[in-house]
Parts: C-alpha cells; structure tokens; sequence
C-alpha cells in the first residue's frame, strides 16, 4: 500500500489523530519554512479529521518540498 501525504494548516494540527498517522505526535511534525505549514503521512482510506483534504502521493509531495517555501529535500 502507498503512503499518502496531506498538508495542513497550523491551526489544523490540533485536529490531527495521532493513531491514524505515521507521525507519533506534534514533535514529528515537519513545518514549512513560515511555520504555518505541515503534513502527516498515512496509509490507505484518509482518516476522518482530513476529509476534504488534498491528498498527495509521494511523487507529489517530493516535488511540493522542494518549492522554496519548504526548502530541499534529500533524494
């Protein structure tokens, strides 16, 4: 099964389901260069708290961190 990406909002970030996400907590989280950005990793169906939401899958998501708002990312 593929990992899936969402980012969200800082403000959105109380709303996450540790349980449902490959994050453990806030303190795994990866911010955005302005720090009111981030994401979380799954797998499977999108848990509940990001419906609505744009998914991403990693050829995506690696192109999105390397826009200069997120900086590089290793390959």
């Amino acid at each position: 099964m593929d990992r899936k990406y969402v980012i969200i909002n800082r403000a959105d970030v109380e709303t996450i389901d540790f349980s449902q996400v490959v994050e453990t907590s806030e303190d795994t989280l990866r911010w955005n260069k302005e720090k009111d950005k981030t994401f979380v990793k799954f797998y499977g169906d999108n848990p509940s708290f990001l419906k609505g939401k744009t998914t991403k899958n990693i050829s995506e998501m690696r192109t999105t961190l390397k826009d200069g708002d997120w900086g590089v990312i290793e390959e």
